[in-house]
C-alpha cells in the first residue's frame, strides 16, 4: 500500500524534540570554521537518506544550494518558499534549486545554475565548500546539497513561476537540536516520520513551516558539523 501525501504537515503531531542532543561547536558555525571542516575530507554517511519515494516514476537528479550567507550578525540561511501552483512540494519551503540538466557540468554547476535561475544568486559571490550526500525526495528526485558561502553584496530577482519569495534563517539556530522537532504521521496500514525546523521572523504569525527534504538535510548538516 502506497502511504498518502502529507498535505497539511502543520497538522500532524509532535512526537517531541531533540534538546537532549549534543551542540554544534560554534567555532564549526563561521566562515573559517566551516571551510576547516569540509576541507578536511572526513567519511560522512548521512543518518537520513530519504524518506520513502510515493511517485511512481524513475530518479530523477537534482541538486540544491545550501547557501550560507555571511552576515555581521553571523551566518544566515539562504530559503526560498516555492509558488503555489508548482507541481511538486507547491509551497513548501526549500533551498534553491532544481533538476539537473545535459549542460550540467556536475552538481555544483547544476546548484549554481537553478540559484541563479530561481532567485538571481550571481555565482561569483558563491564560494563553494562542499556536498553532502545525496537524499532522495518522496517525489522520487535524487538531490545532491552543495553547501556554500555566500558574499554580499547582492541582489536578488526571484523568478515568480517558481518562488514566491526568499528569506534568511540564522544558521545557528537551525543548527541547535532543540529546534528540530519530531512528528508522527500515521494512517491506514503504516506510519510516517518527519522533522520540522518552525522559525518565526518576527510576529507569531509570522511562521516559517521548515520541514520534510528540507528539514532533513539540514539535520544532516547537524550531523556533519556535530560528528
Amino acid at each position: 500500500m502506497q502511504p498518502p501525501r502529507i498535505l497539511n504537515p502543520h497538522s500532524i503531531p509532535v512526537a517531541g524534540d531533540d534538546h537532549h542532543l549534543d551542540p554544534v561547536d560554534p567555532r564549526l558555525l563561521t566562515s573559517d570554521g566551516l571551510r576547516a571542516r569540509f576541507g578536511e575530507g572526513r567519511p560522512f554517511e548521512a543518518p537520513i537518506r530519504g524518506d520513502g519515494t510515493l511517485a511512481e516514476r524513475a530518479p530523477s537528479a537534482a541538486a540544491v544550494l545550501v547557501g550560507l550567507v555571511q552576515r555581521d550578525q553571523g551566518l544566515q540561511v539562504l530559503l526560498t518558499r516555492r509558488a503555489e501552483q508548482l507541481r511538486d512540494h507547491a509551497g513548501q519551503i526549500s533551498f534553491p534549486g532544481g533538476r539537473a540538466e545535459p549542460e550540467d557540468a556536475s552538481v555544483e554547476a547544476t546548484a549554481l545554475r537553478e540559484a541563479h535561475e530561481e532567485v538571481g544568486l550571481p555565482s561569483d559571490r558563491v564560494e563553494l565548500l562542499g556536498r553532502l550526500p545525496a537524499y532522495t525526495t518522496v517525489t522520487h528526485y535524487v538531490v545532491t546539497p552543495v553547501v556554500a558561502l555566500v558574499r554580499p553584496p547582492f541582489d536578488l530577482k526571484l523568478d515568480p513561476f517558481e518562488v514566491a519569495e526568499a528569506f534568511e534563517v540564522p544558521l545557528d539556530y537551525l543548527m541547535t537540536p532543540a529546534h528540530h522537532r519530531r512528528h508522527l504521521f500515521q494512517f491506514d496500514g503504516g506510519q510516517r516520520q518527519f522533522l520540522s525546523m518552525p522559525w518565526r521572523r518576527a510576529a507569531p504569525d509570522d511562521e516559517y513551516f521548515i520541514w520534510g527534504a528540507t528539514a532533513a538535510m539540514l539535520r544532516n548538516l547537524y550531523h556533519f558539523l556535530r560528528d
